[in-house]
């Protein structure tokens, strides 16, 4: 085989390099260099790496919170239609057009659902609130702001979900922090309503007692209030923020500020619109 019987290979390497003549080339090992050469000839310069199928991470992320989202916003409508009790995890995996298992990606249980639905609701209030704080102005006028943001925010999904179904299926410590969220739109309430009393704009009263009387009558809005009913969310706000103001705003004050909060009758894209202060917020 090319070397007298006897001699022995230094090396595989060696017994290799002189065995390979005798093939034909087709059968022919390469050597690491010439297989470099070749895979870098049979390469296109400049080649493009093929397109990845999956989508970067900040829009898988971004589509994960809209499908979450989607979960608690459709939860929401259900507790609110049929209860809490009443529907179960298959309901909504069902409404979606999903299994039940895929629910599990975005939440743990219901419990937790129904906690993110109540806590979303109180933090569309406490948005608005603090908005309307930082935009200043008279204490009646950021108390008139507020209750329309409470006013309108029970008659969204989440809003009208922590009216009709609030905190109490919920075990102790998910109870305590949805109680310390509604506590802080509370003291707001009172904190207007003191300011409002000596800036001379309210009747002297209780501030605790009165801002009880005004989250109770718009909070009953989100118990009663239908979609597509007789009279419009904004309608239906207007009213009783109307009410509620002529017991409180003093005689003298009323016909300014009270009028204030009837809407504009003008016509406009889905019916009549009311035109907004700088201290308000519109949440359509």
């Amino acid at each position: 085989m090319g070397q007298e019987d006897g001699e022995k290979w230094t090396s595989k390497t060696e017994f290799l390099a002189n065995l390979q003549p005798t093939l034909p080339e087709s059968d022919r090992l390469l050597s690491p260099s010439t297989m470099t050469k070749k895979s870098t000839a049979s390469t296109p310069p400049n080649a493009a790496a093929p397109a990845s199928p999956w989508a970067p991470a900040s829009a898988r992320e971004q589509q994960r919170e809209a499908k979450r989202n989607a979960v608690l916003q459709t939860a929401a409508q259900m507790f609110n239609e049929r209860g809490f009790h009443a529907t179960s995890l298959d309901d909504v995996a069902a409404r979606l057009n999903v299994s039940k298992p895929t629910l599990y990606y975005y939440v743990k249980n219901k419990d937790e659902i129904l906690f993110e639905c109540v806590r979303t609701g109180l933090h569309m209030m406490q948005a608005g609130i603090e908005e309307t704080s930082r935009n200043g102005g008279a204490a009646i006028e950021q108390l008139m702001a507020c209750m329309r943001i409470y006013g309108r925010i029970v008659t969204m999904d989440f809003g009208m979900c922590l009216i009709r179904i609030g905190e109490d299926p919920l075990p102790p410590d998910s109870r305590k922090e949805l109680r310390r969220l509604k506590s802080a739109i509370d003291m707001e309430f009172r904190r207007l309503i003191t300011a409002g009393v000596a800036e001379g704009s309210l009747v002297p009263c209780d501030p605790k007692i009165t801002a009880f009387a005004i989250a109770g009558a718009l909070s009953w809005i989100g118990r009663w209030y239908q979609p597509g009913g007789e009279y419009s969310a904004e309608d239906i706000v207007d009213q009783v923020m109307n009410t509620l103001l002529r017991s409180i705003v003093k005689p003298d004050a009323s016909a300014t500020r009270v009028a204030s909060t009837r809407r504009d009758r003008r016509p406009g894209r889905g019916g009549w619109k009311r035109r907004l202060t700088q201290n308000e917020i519109s949440l359509r």
